[in-house]
């Protein structure tokens, strides 16, 4: 038989880009969650936002976004001051996405279940490109810190709640869309706010409440592009909340100067400034003094964000890799077909639907804390524990879903170094986990009855499983050693962390789901991935967590 030589412009063997799927239907975690948490009048919707989430030119344009990220042009070609930011048509077009599907607003229209389809929404929305969704979670977070100034609350949400996305760069009273940024953090305290120097001098009063002059800087000051910022700054009585408008009237800007964009290893897409305000003008938000107490309420909605888009952004890896494994072959199978790798797509389902059951059991929390006092306090514990460990399982999982792909993985034209430069990010933002950890232990002290609610939840199941109840009785003992709780606060939080996943997979998933997890997480040792125990049905979990 002659010797064929292979077509140089046919690859075989080789696999292709996931596109043009629906993130909603190809979901189970989603799909079942509706169910769980009351939500199925919203599955219509969520899967028109699924199907185009999937489209091929929607995640292009997630790719493009990172591809050009924002330039700063800081005067024109006459040499006016004009602190412009230029971002590619894709931002644009992910932006207005975000605004039209009401990811900044479903929660504050007083819908059933507005939280839990907005966090759905979110985690899809973070597997097209997380960027643009960091002004888009300010925009939705800023309501509720806005609110302790009702005057401009009335003036300011109907153009925040406001389904346009109006990206001109003028007046804030001329447009028909909001935009929201933050500025708490500066060079020389970091998260330690309450070592903050720029000054907030009064002014006098006008409608809209206290007016203030703002001298300083911040070293972060995210989407510098907004229309307004929540900003901290010392008043004659302590550090303040401030609402802080980019432009102060028709042709007059306000005087808040970009000194640079930050060159970031991830979030490419989204512009974060350092800036400095010489006389800036802004609002008192709040009362003087009670600047922490005040902005805690937005930080609490960004903080959630943070753990629903790691959830989406570990669903997202876990895909591209089960993907991957279904086309390609090795040694005369395909790689999903092989023992080992089996092993290693069922571990990365595993802590997928890990991590997406207990975002949903979060954004329920959040639909119900208006009406159930438990419900509100499991909150307090419940989003500092999310965001401390779905945010911590990002990079590790990422790499290793990585790894499933081969050469392929770590080539810059597919997605999977983008997500794996996002991986870290979340667990930074909005307070590290250090901050989460020592938040934790400030909750426990003073709201016992949080802790309470949180463990509660568990408890349900406890009585059923010996490794939730053995992992129950470390968190009892190391809330008991008062002397090294500080230290071992880190520890708490991942075992409250386990402690609710496990308890959320038995009672939502299936039982090999379950067992696999309490067997692979619970016995307090370091996890690797592809080391599940003996016996576990890999290839089910590998189904279930993809269904094609």
């Amino acid at each position: 038989m002659p010797f064929e030589i292979a077509s140089p412009d046919r690859a075989e063997n080789v696999s292709h880009d996931l596109v043009d799927y629906n993130m909603l239907r190809q979901d189970n975690v989603l799909l079942e969650g509706l169910n769980h948490f009351s939500g199925q009048t919203w599955q219509d919707q969520l899967e028109s936002f699924g199907e185009l989430c999937g489209r091929e030119e929607t995640l292009h344009d997630g790719n493009l976004a990172n591809r050009f990220p924002p330039t700063l042009r800081t005067h024109d070609h006459f040499g006016n001051r004009v602190d412009r930011i230029e971002f590619h048509p894709s931002y644009h077009r992910l932006l207005d996405s975000y605004i039209r599907n009401g990811l900044h607003s479903e929660p504050w229209e007083q819908k059933k279940a507005a939280y839990l389809a907005r966090a759905m929404k979110m985690y899809m929305q973070t597997q097209v490109e997380a960027g643009h969704c960091c002004p888009g979670t300010m925009t939705f977070a800023a309501i509720p810190t806005l609110r302790h100034n009702p005057n401009i609350a009335k003036a300011l949400e109907p153009q925040i709640l406001s389904r346009r996305y109006d990206p001109r760069d003028q007046f804030y009273g001329d447009k028909s869309g909001l935009i929201f940024g933050m500025g708490m953090t500066e060079k020389q305290g970091g998260s330690d706010v309450r070592a903050n120097t720029t000054q907030a001098i009064p002014q006098g009063k006008d409608s809209w409440g206290d007016i203030y002059e703002i001298i300083g800087h911040k070293f972060f000051l995210s989407a510098p592009m907004s229309d307004f910022f929540l900003v901290l700054a010392q008043a004659p009585e302590g550090l303040s909340c401030f609402l802080m408008p980019r432009w102060q009237d028709v042709g007059v800007k306000n005087k808040i100067y970009i000194q640079q964009l930050k060159d970031k290893m991830g979030n490419r897409s989204n512009a974060s400034s350092e800036v400095e305000f010489h006389g800036a003008k802004a609002w008192l938000i709040g009362e003087q003094g009670r600047g922490v107490a005040t902005i805690i309420n937005m930080v609490a909605h960004t903080r959630f964000d943070c753990l629903v888009s790691s959830a989406g952004l570990i669903r997202q890896s876990t895909v591209q890799a089960i993907h991957h494994c279904h086309q390609r072959k090795a040694f005369g199978k395909k790689l999903v077909d092989q023992d080992l790798m089996k092993q290693v797509l069922a571990d990365l389902a595993l802590e997928s639907e890990a991590a997406s059951i207990f975002a949903l059991r979060v954004a329920h929390a959040f639909d119900q804390q208006s009406h159930n006092e438990t419900e509100r306090n499991f909150l307090r514990i419940a989003t500092a524990v999310g965001k401390y460990w779905l945010c911590k399982q990002v990079p590790l999982h990422t790499y290793e879903a990585m790894e499933c792909l081969g050469g392929s993985g770590v080539m810059e034209t597919s997605m999977m170094p983008r997500l794996y430069r996002e991986a870290p990010i979340n667990a930074i933002w909005e307070g590290c986990g250090n901050i989460q950890a020592l938040d934790l232990l400030r909750v426990i002290d003073r709201h016992p009855e949080a802790l309470e609610a949180y463990l509660e939840d568990v408890r349900d199941v406890a009585s059923e499983n010996s490794l939730v109840k053995a992992c129950l009785q470390r968190i009892t003992e190391s809330l008991q050693d008062r002397d090294h709780l500080a230290s071992q606060s880190r520890r708490v939080m991942i075992d409250l962390a386990l402690a609710l996943q496990a308890s959320l997979l038995i009672r939502y998933s299936k039982s090999e789901i379950a067992d696999a997890f309490c067997s692979s997480r619970l016995l307090g040792s370091h996890h690797h991935y592809g080391v599940l125990p003996r016996g576990t049905d890999c290839s089910l979990m590998i189904a279930r967590a993809w269904p094609i």
